[in-house]
């Protein structure tokens, strides 16, 4: 993949630069201070993934965001955890909060490679088929694949696919999350943000900005959070 950073600090640049040269399947393309340098120059070159500060003079990150191609994908690299909400809200592959860990930045660079990997496929003729009681199937692989609901941990969307994860795999359809959320029973499964459906039953712990499915842990959006703890979850707490 290659790759551009967008910081206005100069240290922080470096310090991702030494991260990126020490990642193999990472292409550093260029390095901005500024959100109006990279935007220019993302408008002449392909570039597949920017790594983003938050907090800059001029354009933020967030409005840089939402400006940056669709098959380009996002990390944010802030020293700001309180940002990590707003970032999922504009499809952020990941937030990394500063000083960054190697094996944290591998982490998000792997998870990456990954929708890129999506998004270079073609998942064109992948659909749900057949919506029964407590199943359903997917077309994936030239093959339909059955998926129980209580098996599905969650349903995370990226652009114009979701991937539903279970246990043990990954399904990929080429849907949008909206479209899928209006398929599956909504006594089961809630969405939490722009970018996460989750199965009510697999939810482990929680609070005010975040639930845990196994070793998942997700963030809830500021526009959802209200009707989740409404319809999900003030009425299954017991009171004293």
């Amino acid at each position: 993949m290659n790759c551009i950073i967008v910081d206005d600090e100069p240290l922080a640049r470096e310090a991702i630069q030494l991260l990126a040269s020490k990642t193999p399947n990472l292409q550093l393309l260029n390095s901005f201070g500024s959100a109006n340098a990279a935007a220019k120059f993302i408008n002449e070159t392909q570039v597949d993934l920017i790594f983003l500060d938050i907090q800059m003079p001029g354009i933020s990150g967030m409005e840089f965001a939402k400006m940056i191609p669709s098959k380009t994908l996002l990390i944010f690299t802030t020293a700001y955890a309180e940002y990590a909400l707003e970032g999922f809200e504009v499809e952020a592959i990941d937030y990394l909060i500063k000083p960054i860990r190697h094996e944290r930045f591998l982490k998000a660079v792997n998870k990456a490679q990954f929708y890129q990997d999506i998004l270079k496929s073609d998942h064109s003729n992948n659909k749900i088929e057949n919506i029964a009681e407590d199943y359903f199937f997917v077309k994936a692989d030239r093959k339909y694949i059955k998926i129980y609901f209580k098996d599905i941990l969650f349903i995370e969307g990226l652009k114009d696919y979701v991937v539903m994860q279970t246990d043990d795999q990954k399904v990929i359809t080429a849907m949008n999350i909206k479209t899928i959320h209006e398929q599956l029973p909504q006594n089961l499964f809630a969405r939490i943000s722009k970018s996460y459906i989750i199965n009510i039953n697999q939810i482990t712990a929680f609070d005010n900005n975040t639930v845990n499915i196994r070793k998942y842990e997700l963030s809830i959006g500021n526009a959802y959070r209200t009707y989740f703890f409404d319809e999900f979850v003030t009425k299954k707490i017991l009171s004293r």
